[in-house]
């Protein structure tokens, strides 16, 4: 998730299991854990566009890494609070902070290598958008309690909260699945295969329905409201990207055959060529909009650098009708034909 909410939850963690006079210390080790390894971001190469997305959420959010986080997060700080805390309490309040940042990310769509070294899997439960306001600003105001009055058991509330919070998205998922479900039944599109539902931004009652049948990708917005029927905001179609026609084309060595092999693997298997630019590789889990196949980033394997390799490109524009659009849908109302 966002910098913001990694940090506050890490916090709250730290103040869960701090005593009444460690809340201050315990919360700022906490957040300093809960966001240290967001640090992964840094790993970068000016000729290889993917090697970002490549190791973002990759050792540094697996669950065997968590100890040796959480020594580097003590570590930082041992040198200015060792005579504030003793060193086991300082590595305890920046373990159980870091702990909280794989396992977090593993909530949302974008997929955590929560098991390395063990496996490659990208972990993505889908129960929270990447960015959820609902979720951090509540957190945030309780941990600022805790701090300013030194008191953890705002610290414990709040981790209440977030637990409370995270299952009414699991129960959401479940939801969207079970409308989704439906939703091909009525199409006479089963067996549908690869469905897959995830939040839209900042909330769990609008989500974004994937799933494939016949070579094609079908992408609709599911509302899933807490009073009220289920709501359809019925999208787009694309064909489904043939990565091995694509491997077979170029040389197995090439940067571009292992741009592919990465690219796939990063977007779990969702991906599309748009129609008007066959050579843009789309990432279809994501777009600005619930229902729509406009990207918000993908490789274009017909642009390449120096290297060789594929270029990565975000598309991140949102317009005026396309914000109004989803305000529409976000509140069950139609949505106005000039969208």
């Amino acid at each position: 998730m966002d910098p913001v909410s990694q940090g506050v939850l890490g916090a709250v963690a730290a103040l869960s299991i701090a005593k009444p006079n460690h809340s201050r210390l315990a919360a700022l080790l906490g957040c300093a854990g809960g966001m240290l390894a967001d640090l992964d971001i840094l790993i970068r190469s000016s000729e290889d566009p993917l090697l970002n997305i490549e190791y973002h959420r990759h050792f540094s959010h697996s669950l065997a890494f968590i100890p040796i986080g959480g020594l580097i997060a003590a570590l930082v700080f041992l040198p200015l609070l060792r005579k504030r805390l003793k060193p086991v309490a300082i590595y305890l309040y920046s373990t159980i902070g870091y702990a909280t940042a794989g396992l977090l990310d593993s909530c949302t769509s974008y997929g955590t290598q929560l098991l390395w070294p063990f496996s490659n899997a990208r972990i993505s439960w889908s129960i929270i958008s990447i960015i959820d306001p609902l979720f951090t600003v509540p957190l945030l105001a309780m941990a600022l309690l805790a701090v300013v009055k030194n008191r953890p058991i705002f610290g414990k509330s709040a981790a209440v909260f977030a637990i409370a919070y995270l299952s009414l998205g699991v129960i959401q998922n479940r939801r969207a699945n079970s409308f989704l479900e439906s939703i091909i039944a009525n199409r006479g599109h089963e067996p549908a295969t690869r469905l897959t539902v995830k939040p839209s931004i900042a909330n769990l009652v609008l989500w974004r329905s994937l799933y494939l049948y016949e070579g094609h990708y079908y992408v609709d917005a599911v509302r899933v409201g807490f009073f009220g029927e289920n709501l359809i905001y019925p999208g787009s179609k694309l064909p489904a990207f043939d990565t091995q026609a694509a491997l077979d084309s170029v040389k197995p060595s090439s940067p571009i055959a292992d741009d592919l092999q990465r690219f796939e693997h990063f977007s779990e298997g969702y991906l599309a060529a748009l129609p008007d630019e066959p050579s843009f590789i789309t990432d279809l889990r994501y777009s600005a909009i619930p229902n729509s196949i406009a990207p918000l980033w993908g490789i274009d394997i017909s642009n390449t650098n120096a290297s060789g390799h594929a270029v990565f490109e975000t598309r991140r524009d949102i317009s005026q009708s396309e914000r109004k659009a989803f305000v529409q849908m976000l509140t069950g109302r139609p949505v106005s034909a000039s969208n």
